[in-house]
């Protein structure tokens, strides 16, 4: 496994390709970026071809969820950029998820690329307990519903899920060392949380078994955001 630091994913939440190059000319040290709905719709694939071109590692987290056959073939075109990182909705089903994993591969191989590791939203960070069941009406626990949701990913085939930290620790036990398991929604303890409900500090996800944790505004909406990730940084090296 990569060092820490490496396994800390920076979104690029912003709303146009400029932004998105002063972000990375602002935060060169940073590996591994995000990139999500707002700014592939804006861009489109041509910030995949800049982050390739600067050799960063790729999260394309555009949290596909359609019919099996839509599914199939935007995870199929998604296969060809070359990305690290896809995610899908595991709500889509089985059939949806099995589907996303043989279009993703044809569409690597027809590029001439490594496929991307697939992984399955399980719930909104930004949802709670209340939402699932009043708003939702998922007559579940959240801890059982995410581990529900990492078990239909990985019986379908795919290479790990999206979870928040606090459900990181469950689903690590449960669904073994080889499933991936991404944590947004962690927020160091000088940060403030915004509309992440379920959260953790970074070391304290690590700890718990993420093996990669997405940090965005506490360092992209720091008024220093270089001194921001280096204390992020400082603070995972003693852990």
């Amino acid at each position: 496994m990569t060092s820490k630091t490496d396994r800390i994913i920076v979104p690029l939440d912003v709303p146009t390709q400029e932004e998105a190059i002063a972000k990375l000319d602002q935060l060169p040290q940073v590996t591994f970026w995000k990139v999500g709905l707002e700014l592939f719709v804006s861009s489109g694939a041509e910030i995949l071809h800049i982050l390739k071109q600067r050799e960063k590692r790729i999260f394309l987290d555009l949290k596909f969820h359609d019919i099996p056959n839509t599914v199939a073939g935007a995870c199929r075109a998604a296969g060809r950029y070359g990305v690290d990182l896809l995610t899908i909705h595991a709500t889509g089903g089985r059939i949806a998820l099995n589907a996303a994993m043989t279009a993703v591969n044809e569409g690597a191989s027809q590029a001439g690329v490594s496929p991307p590791k697939v992984i399955a939203i399980t719930l909104l960070t930004s949802l709670t307990s209340r939402d699932l069941a009043m708003d939702l009406k998922i007559p579940l626990e959240l801890p059982e519903y995410a581990l529900q949701m990492a078990l239909l990913a990985k019986e379908s085939g795919l290479d790990g899920a999206v979870c928040s930290p606090q459900e990181v620790g469950q689903l690590r036990d449960i669904c073994g060392d080889e499933f991936l398991l991404v944590c947004p929604g962690v927020r160091p303890s000088w940060a403030e949380a915004g509309d992440q409900k379920r959260s953790l500090t970074p070391a304290e996800a690590f700890k718990a078994g993420a093996d990669y944790l997405v940090i965005g505004r506490p360092i992209t909406a720091a008024a220093d955001p270089v001194a921001a990730w280096e204390k992020i940084c400082d603070e995972l090296a003693v852990v």
